[in-house]
């Protein structure tokens, strides 16, 4: 707990939220309503980080006690409850030490999460909608908030991509890990005769843009167009051209925003969206030139990454780490902690 300690720094914590409860007391505060949910948003995460780090500290301390207690009264109850208590402290400090295996150039920042199907049709899309109820599921278990951007609907069922925000301090580098293709086996509810069916769908994960990170954007290199929002099976969401799509013509890069806000604010939501996309892209160009450099070989991690096997058994495997559980429904009802865990550790090896 104690290189634990070191590295989180209560004390700085505790300055940084002093100076953080002066902002957030400004009368003026919501004059800027981006840098007031910015103060906001790191002042709840810090004081939360703060209130784990005491209280895991306070449930060491006590650890001691517990056991002396139950061997100063050879009380075979109270020792079950102290090492019971031993496990889920232990349990706790893992978790926190992953915490500070965050330590990427972005990894503090808050994450866009785009989901698309892929291969496998209908079930591709039915596919691509519940890894978004997945990860809203977890952000929900946190109380971290979200926003969904953008939601495009296939024809039959599912999505054919979505875009969405996890507001909160370092979603970032806790879900960059989940970046690759997802693969789906199950018998198929669209298949008639009922066949076994395997379908994709690909996640991609990107820091949130900062004014420091200077992404210039050309105006005449984007293509603007607006629509009419919609949602499953065609149905208008509103009755004005408030959706908006760009297309940046250098990079083809196309995203969309279509929250049932006016165009303006879609259109600025979506320049951010384009602004992330064309960051990732600098750095995986950056990482291509030093991979070049240091001869690596390994290729990207981020391809075929995790495996969701409903039938002929029940499995979720990651491919990289080899972390399986056999409960699928748990995971796709947003406990994906353990993935989350073991693919931050498995990056953190890869990168010594």
């Amino acid at each position: 707990m104690g290189s634990i300690e070191a590295v989180l720094d209560p004390e700085r914590m505790r300055a940084d939220i002093a100076v953080l409860e002066e902002q957030a007391a400004s009368p003026n505060l919501w004059d800027d309503v981006e840098n007031a949910q910015k103060i906001t948003s790191r002042l709840s995460y810090l004081q939360g980080q703060l209130r784990r780090t005491e209280e895991l500290r306070a449930r060491i301390d006590d650890l001691e006690v517990l056991f002396e207690l139950a061997d100063s009264e050879d009380d075979a109850d109270a020792r079950a409850e102290a090492e019971g208590e031993l496990v889920a402290v232990r349990k706790a400090v893992e978790e926190m030490e992953v915490r500070t295996l965050l330590s990427g150039e972005y990894d503090s920042r808050e994450a866009l999460v785009n989901i698309r199907a892929e291969a496998g049709g209908v079930d591709a899309a039915d596919f691509a909608e519940q890894l978004q109820r997945m990860y809203l599921r977890w952000a929900e278990r946190h109380n971290y908030k979200t926003e969904i951007y953008e939601t495009s609907y296939a024809e039959e069922a599912g999505i054919k991509s979505t875009t969405f925000a996890v507001q909160v301090p370092y979603a970032y580098g806790t879900l960059s890990v989940e970046q690759g293709t997802h693969r789906l086996v199950r018998i198929s509810p669209f298949d008639n005769q009922g066949r076994r069916q395997t379908s994709f769908a690909g996640v991609e994960v990107l820091p949130v843009v900062e004014q420091t990170d200077h992404i210039e954007i050309d105006e005449s290199e984007l293509r603007v167009d607006v629509y009419r929002s919609s949602g499953p099976g065609g149905q208008g969401v509103n009755t004005t051209d408030s959706a908006v799509r760009l297309t940046h013509i250098p990079t083809g890069i196309v995203v969309s925003c279509q929250n049932e806000r006016s165009q303006i604010q879609n259109k600025a939501t979506a320049m951010n969206v384009l602004q992330a996309k064309l960051l990732e892209r600098r750095r995986q160009e950056e990482q291509a030139k030093m991979d070049a450099l240091k001869g690596d070989s390994a290729g990207s991690w981020g391809n075929q990454m995790r495996s969701y096997v409903l039938h002929p058994y029940q499995m979720v495997k990651d491919l990289r780490t080899d972390h399986e559980v056999g409960n699928p429904q748990a995971v796709l009802d947003g406990d994906i902690d353990g993935f989350l865990e073991s693919g931050i550790r498995w990056r953190k090896q890869r990168e010594k």
